[in-house]
């Protein structure tokens, strides 16, 4: 396997990054204004990237993108253009080859700003909360639940967009001032409905979708939101193997929970305090982490990307 894409500079305007995404903006033929979006190995865990990353993660993450886009596209639009680098104006024959697999053209949005939050169960952050206050981003729930409990009902949490930093959990009041109700509405709706149809669709696939986030845009003059970003992946989900499910405790996952189980025992030794600069991850971690990334592809499209 090739070394892990950490960046890119192609010879595109704008670009800027994300923790994961590199991001450049694209005229396209017709004149409409794109945007080019490359997933590199970057991984990042408790909001900081790592000193290095795993090998064709990217790859994975957009394939299992636009799996998801292309299964939901009836029920919600996205906005994926297209996953071919000959689409995109402006790249050499070495930039489309770096591309390959990796990359998403997508319309340009006003991103709404809201990070919309499904769990289906306790885990992770809510799982802290609820030990703290019994409550989960302040929706009380019943007395004596444990960790890995499967929810009664799934629960909305949305939180802020933070440009650097933690995103900060809100009210679904808090999120109305800030879009307006009409689209906190629409928005805690598609996000139920989503996770909904996809946690049946991954349980069939002996998968359990414990929680996932979402991100919406507008499209110039409309109304409706479409989706964005990435979807039902690892880096933006927790997915768990059904038939190892054991409430009342960590549960084994095909995301990158292995990388912050890993992080954690750093914390505990007092060798990271959880800010940049990331440390290194060690040769094990990385490959169990992508053998994770790659089983949980496999599972839920039924194929494997080709890695480099």
């Amino acid at each position: 396997m090739s070394d892990a894409l950490l960046t890119t500079r192609l010879g595109l305007p704008n670009r800027r990054s994300g923790k994961v995404r590199d991001l450049y903006d694209v005229r396209l033929a017709d004149g409409t204004e794109a945007l080019l979006i490359v997933a590199t190995d970057r991984i990042s865990a408790f909001d900081v990237v790592m000193a290095n990353g795993l090998p064709g993660k990217g790859i994975v993450l957009t394939a299992i993108s636009k799996f998801w886009f292309d299964l939901f596209a009836d029920e919600v639009p996205n906005h994926l253009i297209s996953t071919d680098p000959a689409d995109v104006p402006g790249l050499d024959a070495g930039e489309r080859q770096l591309l390959a697999g990796r990359m998403m053209l997508c319309r340009r949005t006003d991103v709404l700003p809201i990070e919309c939050i499904a769990r289906g169960y306790l885990t992770g952050s809510g799982w802290k909360d609820y030990q703290q206050t019994g409550a989960v981003c302040g929706i009380p729930l019943p007395n004596g639940l444990v960790n890995g409990d499967r929810l009664a009902e799934p629960l909305f949490t949305p939180s802020t967009k933070a440009a650097s930093g933690h995103d900060e959990n809100i009210s679904f009041a808090a999120g109305a001032e800030i879009v307006g109700r009409a689209h906190m509405t629409w928005l805690r709706d598609t996000t139920l409905a989503l996770y909904a149809r996809a946690r049946d669709y991954a349980q069939a696939r002996g998968i359990i979708l414990a929680d996932t986030k979402f991100e919406f845009g507008l499209l110039p003059g409309a109304t409706t939101p479409i989706l964005i970003d990435e979807i039902f992946t690892p880096d933006s989900s927790r997915f768990w193997p059904a038939d190892q499910w054991r409430p009342g405790g960590e549960q084994p996952s095909f995301d990158k929970q292995f990388v912050r189980n890993y992080l954690e025992t750093l914390v505990a030794a007092g060798e990271w305090d959880k800010t940049p600069p990331g440390p290194r991850l060690p040769d094990t971690v990385v490959q169990q982490t992508m053998a994770r990334y790659l089983e949980a592809c496999r599972r839920l499209t039924g194929a494997e990307p080709a890695l480099p």
